[in-house]
């Protein structure tokens, strides 16, 4: 359980001013000039002690992906690219801190992009985040007036420049070479890698991506220390992480809780429980909408951190915590799923092109029980040539709902088939069986 006195986003819910002001009152910009009298490798190595993970949904050590970026003058600019295409259904965690807390993420710019030896950090904003970008242009603005950003930022004698970029609302954009192929004007279809961002990135200069959370708490951390964000969490899930919780609970919501919290903990301390109790929870998605389901027999148990659910054959993702109690028909929703994924492919890759339609049409069927038991096995073989033949991972999260789905609910799938074959109903609640 988290300590009051250990949470970063403290204006997570908007209560107080979200303004420079407001900011530094609650600590951000602190010492900020006394972070920039560190060397940049000393930055580097405090975040690498942490233990600080990308909060974007791959959860790469931090530090270490710093640590990429060229260390001497290459005679090109440095980039740090921020990831703000917040579009992963069920995640609402970046929006928030765009929101109440701007700043936290400008000033993580200044931090990040001085470890980086960056001239500029560009922050891609999803282009449906419209009050999101106002209030985070305003941020911008009002650093630069008070002269933490811009021509000597912080009176450190480092430049450092903020510009923000409005996306058109592409979910493939989220990933992180189409994101820099649309900041350059051009369509966003993921690169092949090699060459990596650090080498080869924005304009072709070194260049790192990150997500809004994983830099916007990287002053507090400097700021506190290493030891401090390292002895939250259990070792290599450390620190606090922010959990977006939707779905079958009595009040859904968005907390910043310790990486590692039991989910049942979880749901029931934050969310006042699942609807009609914890008994009624059938499955959760725990990390985002392209992570597999967990049954709830998994989930009595399971810790929310990145390597406890990995061991599951699951992934916390972005931590948006999907729920579904027995009233769900899990079916038709990882259906709905495939029908997202399938029309926001780019098209670029043949598996995932013609793959994420073929996959969707079959699972439209499954729902109606219009189907063959065999063909559950072969459509998890097209899953199968799907994941990891893709040049980025939407291949992958459009294979992976559904092998969830089929680990986990293949006597439901079963079931179905045999009972449109009898005439019996397709889906039934419990509560329309109570009814009859």
């Amino acid at each position: 359980m988290l300590r009051d006195e250990d949470r970063i986003f403290t204006n997570l819910y908007g209560w107080f001013d979200w303004k420079l002001a407001g900011a530094r009152k609650r600590g951000d910009w602190s010492n900020t000039k006394d972070i920039l009298t560190k060397t940049p490798e000393d930055v580097v190595e405090i975040v690498k002690a942490s233990g600080l993970r990308g909060r974007g949904g791959a959860g790469f050590p931090t530090g270490l992906k710093w640590s990429f970026m060229p260390k001497q003058n290459t005679g090109k600019p440095h980039y740090l690219v921020v990831n703000a295409d917040e579009s992963e259904p069920g995640t609402c965690k970046d929006r928030e801190i765009i929101r109440h807390e701007p700043h936290k993420l400008v000033e993580g710019c200044l931090v990040a992009g001085f470890a980086m030896r960056a001239e500029a950090a560009y922050i891609y904003i999803r282009g449906e985040f419209y009050n999101e970008a106002l209030h985070l242009q305003h941020a911008i603005e009002e650093a630069y007036e008070a002269g933490l950003i811009g021509k000597n930022a912080c009176g450190s004698g480092y430049d450092f420049d903020v510009f923000l970029h409005r996306g058109a609302g592409a979910y493939i954009c989220g990933e992180e070479t189409a994101l820099l192929e649309s900041l350059e004007g051009k369509k966003g279809q993921p690169r092949l890698k090699p060459p990596f961002p650090a080498g080869v990135g924005l304009y072709g200069c070194p260049t790192t991506v990150n997500n809004v959370e994983s830099i916007a708490v990287a002053p507090t951390i400097v700021r506190r220390g290493a030891e401090w964000f390292a002895g939250i969490g259990r070792p290599k899930n450390t620190g606090t992480k922010l959990f977006c919780i939707s779905g079958h609970v009595n009040n859904p919501c968005n907390v910043e809780e310790e990486l590692g919290i039991p989910l049942k903990e979880l749901l029931e301390k934050h969310c006042g429980g699942v609807i009609g109790g914890w008994d009624n929870l059938l499955a959760v998605i725990p990390g985002g909408s392209s992570v597999p389901l967990m049954p709830k027999a998994t989930c009595d148990d399971i810790l929310m951190d990145f390597d406890s659910l990995r061991e599951v054959r699951s992934g916390l993702g972005t931590a948006a915590v999907i729920v579904m109690n027995k009233e769900t028909d899990v079916v038709k929703a990882i259906a709905r799923l495939s029908a997202f994924y399938k029309h926001e492919s780019c098209g670029q890759c043949t598996p995932c092109r013609e793959g994420t339609g073929w996959m969707w049409r079959v699972m439209e069927r499954m729902v109606r029980g219009e189907a063959e038991p065999e063909e559950i096995d072969t459509l998890e073989e097209v899953t199968r040539q799907v994941e990891g033949h893709t040049i980025c991972a939407l291949g992958d999260a459009a294979a992976w709902p559904i092998q969830g789905l089929i680990r986990h609910f293949r006597p439901e799938m079963e079931r179905r088939i045999a009972a449109r074959k009898s005439g019996a109903p397709v889906f039934e609640t419990p509560a329309s069986v109570a009814a009859e």
